[in-house]
């Protein structure tokens, strides 16, 4: 029982109020909500319709609607969190503060192959919208070895990988470009990231209503028969995949401790930023069906260019989107980062990891160890794996993070009925349970070698606790325990 009570001890909310932070208040409301817009918009639209298409067909409109219906649950859930505990490590902190220190540091894990894996398949994407823009512009073919991983996933199977061999590259150049970029501006500063982030969020707005536009005056009603050629069961394995795509929700709450008025802004920015991605996702999903036939998007690189290039007959309009889609996926790599790095300052602060990842440099107010060991790790990740066997990885730790904080809603009402809250989640205790509920399903829609790489790798970061983190616990030692 004493294992048991150290396990699951809590840290006050009080003690998260009185943390002191090194990190600077500077991110106000509108540049919050692009922050979720950036994080989210993008990896669901620019090249995921191409992968769960086929897996779907025309109803992926479908598995679009449930994951956001899903995400719109919790978003409720995170809207009441953020503003009760608006701190750095969103559903490690609201963990920590609801189901306790062990519980916390598994949904950290859970959180770190989230954003890992996000950033790592994004740039995977990005990649090939680079390579599509450069020989359209130049007419340059970018070197195939140079552009794609040594891994391969067998078309049949995305999950029978070989190394090397027909359809295998060397390394994917463009991917650890696009991450050191992005590594590189998160080191001068959340102010400088943010303002990048902003411009490329409305850039990426603007070119995806210009496909909306251009790719509708296109739409063709048989081109969504048959609506569900896999029934059901292809709609739930696609909404399942498709759900890692509401990262950015998480993101914005990431930001806890670097938002000016946090316990009104973060609950509004991330209910904003949910209302904008759901009717872009809505609107880009239909048009893109309803212009060409959902055979045609298996293995179709650069996808949604490509549909505007058939439907014009002219290049320019899929030149616009393809330097659209390289402008604003990097925005959702930087996200990521910024993401898992703060992620790893909060556990690290609580002195459940080395005190490496939360130093802050005094210039920049940026935790430099942190940024700089995701952007190695990531880049590490996107030179070598394909996209295909990263989506999957993105969304089980997207939803057992969004599991622990519906839960937490209902645990923290139970238990600190008194605490301040800048927003209640509405229809309580109903919302909280079906998001519980409907997070579950998705997750039992994920293909069973997830549940295998998900257990390996919170076995290590079981091992990495017990030997690390219980002795070095910051709450321990405040209350005079020992591992």
């Amino acid at each position: 029982m004493r294992l048991i009570g150290r396990l699951t001890r809590r840290k006050p909310i009080v003690a998260f109020g009185t943390s002191h932070s090194a990190l600077h208040r500077s991110i106000g409301l509108f540049q919050l909500v692009m922050f979720g817009v950036g994080g989210t918009i993008g990896t669901g639209i620019f090249f995921v319709l191409t992968q769960q298409v086929p897996v779907a067909g025309p109803a992926v409109i479908l598995s679009f609607l449930i994951a956001g219906f899903a995400a719109g649950l919790t978003a409720l859930c995170y809207a009441e969190m953020s503003s009760t505990i608006p701190i750095a490590g969103s559903s490690y902190s609201y963990t920590y503060a609801t189901l306790g220190e062990a519980p916390a540091f598994f949904v950290a894990a859970c959180l770190v192959l989230e954003y890992g894996v996000s950033g790592a398949a994004v740039a995977v994407g990005w990649s090939e919208y680079v390579a599509k823009l450069v020989t359209d512009l130049t007419g340059v073919v970018l070197p195939y070895a140079l552009a794609h991983s040594p891994i391969v996933a067998d078309p049949a199977n995305v999950y029978a990988l070989r190394i090397g061999g027909p359809g295998a590259g060397v390394v994917n150049l463009p991917a650890v470009v696009l991450i050191s970029l992005c590594t590189l501006l998160l080191m001068r500063g959340s102010r400088e990231s943010v303002l990048a982030n902003t411009l490329m969020v409305l850039t990426k707005l603007a070119v995806l209503t210009l496909f909306v536009v251009v790719a509708g005056s296109a739409f063709q009603a048989h081109n969504l028969t048959p609506f569900a050629p896999h029934g059901l069961s292809g709609v739930g394995a696609a909404a399942g995949s498709i759900f890692f795509t509401f990262v950015g929700l998480d993101s914005v709450s990431t930001a806890g401790e670097e938002v000016v008025n946090p316990r009104r802004n973060l609950p509004l920015a991330i209910l904003i930023a949910l209302g904008v991605v759901l009717t872009f996702y809505a609107l880009v999903a239909v048009a893109a069906l309803g212009a060409q036939p959902a055979s045609a998007f298996a293995g179709q690189e650069a996808g949604l260019a490509v549909i505007l290039q058939h439907v014009t007959g002219a290049k320019w309009p899929a030149d616009i989107l393809a330097a659209g889609a390289v402008v604003s996926i990097f925005s959702v790599t930087l996200v990521c980062l910024f993401g898992q790095s703060r992620i790893l300052f909060a556990v690290s602060r609580d002195g459940l990891l080395p005190g490496f990842f939360h130093k802050v440099t005094t210039r920049t107010h940026v935790p430099s160890g942190s940024v700089a060991s995701v952007g190695a790790a990531v880049a590490l990740i996107a030179a070598v794996v394909p996209s295909e066997v990263l989506w999957d990885l993105t969304s089980m730790g997207t939803l057992a993070a969004f599991t622990v904080v519906s839960l937490g809603v209902i645990i923290l009402r139970r238990t600190q009925p008194t605490a301040a809250q800048g927003f209640r989640t509405p229809l309580f205790p109903l919302v909280p349970v079906l998001s519980v509920i409907s997070c579950l399903y998705l997750i039992l829609q994920l293909r069973p070698l997830v549940f295998e790489v998900t257990g390996v790798w919170l076995a290590v970061a079981g091992a990495i606790y017990l030997g690390y983190s219980a002795r070095n616990s910051r709450l321990a030692a405040a209350v005079g325990e020992t591992a």
